[in-house]
């Protein structure tokens, strides 16, 4: 076929290709990464376990059960190298999913790659270093958000000088739709955080440097199933980035004004359900980040299949591995220049979404920024993701094989031994423990304490950046916790808002919802007070956007709610159950640690005194179901179960059940 003129000259190159991965210990991640890599991968992209990505060590007692669960365990610079054994860091492109403990995993990587004989200068990659989204949506943080916002500015600081081709942050949009983001809301929250970052950053760099900065600051979004609509949402980012790189900042060099993002596609519309729907889903959304050249991404990593399920496996990677490939090498995407140029039906959407977003921005501004504005955006948010599960249990929003088409064969994705999904050993946190112990016993301790009092000194000085210091105690062997608790004893702890709190009270269009406040004012009244339901997180799982739709449903229909928000012992529950005299437990854990925290939990209770029954929900496979029952649990609930008012009624016929009061007219 002859060359026209609508073809670009050469085919573009294919965008940076990642899998998410890691789990288990560093050297099962290793293996697992160099396979990867022969596999056509392009680039890492290191998933932490939530002790690293929190900081704490895997003996410290919040890290119990969680240790190499979601991602690989990093207590030390001896794990960070055999995570990267026989990998060339200055050849390399590393994306690491860390926020909290950002800072910290970066003084690893940079002392790792010293001591293997790289220069920093060279070192690409990423740290996400988003502190503000998880306060928002996803609930890594670690210290208070002043504090952290100073450490994420540091990081921008010291990066731009010293490690000049990696990218110190991305901008998580990703999250904030996870937890229910609109288009408008993902735009708005997003940039909004951005400016708090770049404010912050501006104070500890100077003038002339600052056009620099602004060009590192990289983002990391979320594209759902409306493609059309999330396409036309990139290139308001895009439009919206310039004008603030422009007007706010002064920035005019366009090098420095280019939208830089990465991405992974939609988690939250994935189901259980006819799990294997998702795939097509996936290969929909990658559409949304890779159609338009002026819009495109630069690095992509698209989630598995099974991730509704549980852990994906190396096959599941794999399958989102080769979708990337397959639409870079095979389709025609990359031939051509945008085949959106022009279109009135996108730029009439662009316009819309820029509208929205300015105006949501205003909101923000005018409350203060986006630091101020905390509370704010997280209620908007609680309340948004309402809105889509009330959607959803209506039908008025069809999810094919959820709530619409149920009807289907058995997959046989799920038919092998597994059930379809990966299961750490139990093992890895017991080794994990007696490594992290031993690791700290054949330290030189003088310069672990010499290195930690010098991290509080910078930390207590404003003035100073907090980098050489922590890389100073990489060096010298400090452990993530220890690391953590030297910032912790500076800057104090902080528990997050909630959202819950904030949504407001509203009449939901649903016709079962009635019924159930008539069954909750009957028990209640037979009760002698109000059904009190307490809604809690064990261990480190910050994904808190199930919890806390229950604990707003529980509200709409009438019960009383406690609900703390995350990261709680086994033993503040069951105080908390006593001390509030509630009727009902609901537990929440999405990292797939529900058998060794779920029966400390009922032991907690019953110890106190509480005989309270116990429901559960989240990522658990039937056999781990079952198993929790025989222990105690009432009911377990997974993510097909999405018609909430449904669970509420449950849970009164159970309370009414237990305590031996009618609950039925």
């Amino acid at each position: 076929m002859s060359e026209r003129a609508h073809r670009l000259p050469e085919p573009d190159k294919p965008w940076l290709m990642r899998t998410y991965a890691g789990y288990g210990t560093a050297r099962e991640s290793n293996a697992l990464y160099r396979r990867n890599l022969a596999k056509g991968q392009t680039g890492l992209s290191v998933a932490f376990d939530l002790p690293t990505q929190t900081g704490y060590d895997p003996d410290h007692e919040l890290a119990r059960g969680e240790v190499g669960k979601v991602g690989v365990s990093i207590a030390h610079k001896g794990d960070m190298h055999a995570l990267f054994e026989g990998i060339p860091l200055d050849r390399m492109n590393t994306s690491m999913t860390i926020n909290a403990t950002a800072p910290w995993l970066l003084a690893l990587y940079i002392t790792v790659a010293e001591e293997q004989g790289v220069d920093r200068r060279v070192l690409q990659g990423t740290t996400q270093n988003d502190i503000l989204k998880e306060f928002l949506s996803r609930g890594t943080y670690a210290f208070p958000p002043e504090p952290s916002m100073r450490l994420t500015a540091d990081t921008i600081a010291f990066c731009v000088e010293q490690v000049p081709k990696w990218n110190p942050i991305n901008i998580c949009s990703y999250h904030l739709q996870e937890a229910g983001a609109t288009p408008v809301q993902e735009i708005a929250y997003s940039l909004s955080n951005a400016i708090a970052v770049l404010d912050r950053v501006r104070e500890r760099v100077a003038e002339e440097t600052f056009p620099r900065v602004f060009g590192r600051i990289s983002f990391f979004v979320n594209a759902g199933i409306r493609f059309i609509e999330e396409h036309a949402k990139l290139r308001a980012m895009a439009a919206l980035w310039r004008e603030i790189g422009r007007e706010r900042y002064g920035v005019t060099e366009e090098k420095y004004l280019r939208f830089r993002y990465g991405v992974q596609v939609n988690s939250l519309g994935l189901t259980e359900q006819q799990p294997e729907n998702n795939i097509i889903r996936i290969v929909l959304e990658a559409l949304a980040v890779t159609l338009g050249r002026n819009a495109r991404a630069r690095a992509i990593q698209l989630p598995a299949w099974n991730e509704a399920l549980g852990l994906p496996r190396p096959w599941d990677q794999q399958w989102s591995l080769r979708i990337q490939q397959i639409l870079a090498y095979e389709t025609d995407l990359l031939e051509y220049p945008d085949i959106f140029e022009g279109s009135r039906v996108m730029d009439g959407l662009v316009e819309e979404l820029i509208e929205g977003a300015r105006a949501e921005m205003a909101v923000v501004a005018e409350r203060g920024g986006a630091v101020e504005a905390v509370p704010y955006m997280k209620g908007r948010l609680v309340e948004s993701h309402r809105e889509r599960m009330r959607r959803i249990e209506t039908g008025e929003l069809k999810v094919v094989g959820l709530n619409c088409f149920t009807e289907a064969e058995p997959s046989p994705l799920q038919q092998d031994q597994d059930g379809g999904i990966l299961r750490v050993d139990p093992q890895v946190e017991r080794e994990a423990i007696e490594a992290v112990r031993a690791w700290r016993s054949r330290r030189q301790q003088d310069a672990v304490e010499r290195a930690l009092e010098a991290l509080r000194e910078a930390a207590l000085d404003p003035s100073r950046n907090t980098m050489a210091p922590s890389i100073e105690a990489a060096r010298v062997g400090v452990t993530t916790g220890e690391w953590a608790q030297a910032l912790r004893d500076v800057f104090g702890e902080y528990r997050a808002p909630t959202g819950v709190a904030d949504a407001a009270a509203v009449e939901l269009e649903l016709e079962t919802l009635a019924s159930v406040r008539e069954r909750v004012e009957r028990v209640s009244e037979a009760l002698g007070r109000r059904l009190k339901m307490l809604v809690g997180k064990p261990g480190l799982d910050g994904h808190s956007n199930g919890a806390e739709q229950i604990a707003v449903r529980a509200r709409d229909v009438g019960m009383d709610v406690v609900y703390e928000g995350i990261r709680l012992t086994p033993a503040r529950i069951a105080q908390a159950a006593v001390q509030e005299g509630v009727h009902v437990v609901g537990l929440s854990i999405l990292s797939g640690s529900h058998l060794e925290l779920i029966p400390e939990v009922l032991r907690e209770l019953r110890e106190a005194g509480s005989d309270a029954p116990v429901v559960v929900g989240g990522i658990i496979p039937p056999d781990d179901a079952e198993r929790l029952k025989e222990l105690g649990v009432a009911r377990v609930y997974t993510p097909k179960d999405f018609e909430l008012t449904r669970i509420m009624g449950e849970i009164v016929d159970l309370v009414a059940e237990h305590y031996g009061v009618a609950a039925a007219a």
